[in-house]
């Protein structure tokens, strides 16, 4: 019989095995400090095969001591000094054009240092993959610049707002790189970069014990639903028993006293048995 430990891990692996790279925890995993892949991944968006990836780190946090600080899942660097921040958003409301221009505008204030001249501002790349089309045009990218309206010219100003739509999922090497982000096994990755860093995480110790983030939350949400079972469970309970007592002819008052429900809850029973 499969004792109570062992059957938690193996639940665990089981969570695991069934993420994604479009689940962004996994993603950080994926890519944090992970030059290589962060280096296929966007050569392939923004289609330049010389991109050579300095340096990758995940969940950086950028402090605005005047507003809103942010959070970005992933930032890298390259060789010509360029930043390029991703962000994986599943739900739309989580990818809206102000969000993107607000990293945008934070990666500026952040990148240009004191006594610095404007033209050493580095170019920025802000990177949204979204789970659906959420601008709608049925485009598997959209590269957004900044254009001279009276001449249709780019504004160069070397900020770049980029939306992915991971939909989009054909034998072009963009279409490859999407149907990866939601691939689960290793064996079925395009992209060997990617595979090597999934078997790592998904198949060795070593790997598991990286990902103690993702089993932590795992276990958040294991408990949180059972408790969350547990309240439901206790106010079935009680309705059943304020039924039983309405329906012996209990008052309201004693009811309420007795099923610990609220006194709408009990009237609100009571009127549906006496309807």
């Amino acid at each position: 019989m499969q004792t109570k430990e062992a059957s938690q891990e193996s639940e665990i692996k089981q969570v695991i095995r069934s993420l994604c790279v479009m689940n962004n925890r996994f993603m950080n995993f994926m890519l944090d400090d992970n030059k290589k892949a962060a280096q296929v991944f966007l050569r392939i968006i923004l289609g330049d095969d010389k991109i050579k990836v300095r340096n990758v780190r995940i969940q950086s946090f950028i402090r605005n001591i005047y507003g809103h600080s942010s959070q970005l899942d992933i930032l890298a660097q390259d060789s010509k000094g360029r930043y390029f921040n991703v962000e994986v958003q599943r739900s739309d409301e989580g990818a809206p054009a102000r969000r993107a221009r607000f990293y945008s505008s934070i990666l500026d204030t952040h990148f240009l240092q004191p006594s610095k001249l404007y033209e050493e501002l580095p170019d920025t790349y802000v990177i949204f993959i979204t789970e659906n089309d959420v601008l709608r045009d049925n485009l598997p990218l959209y590269d957004i610049r900044r254009t001279i309206k009276q001449s249709a010219k780019d504004f160069e100003d070397g900020s770049h707002i980029i939306y992915v739509n991971s939909q989009r999922r054909d034998n072009t090497a963009l279409g490859k790189l999407m149907h990866d982000l939601y691939c689960t096994e290793p064996k079925n990755l395009h992209y060997q970069e990617f595979a090597e860093r999934m078997e790592f995480l998904k198949y060795s110790k070593e790997g598991e014990e990286k990902m103690t983030d993702v089993i932590e939350e795992y276990a958040a949400r294991k408990a949180e639903a059972l408790a969350k079972e547990a309240e439901k469970k206790e106010q079935t309970n009680r309705i059943e028993l304020a039924k039983g007592l309405l329906a012996d002819g209990m008052s309201i008052e004693f009811t309420v006293r007795h099923s610990k429900l609220s006194e709408a809850e009990v009237r609100e029973l009571a009127s549906k048995l006496t309807a």
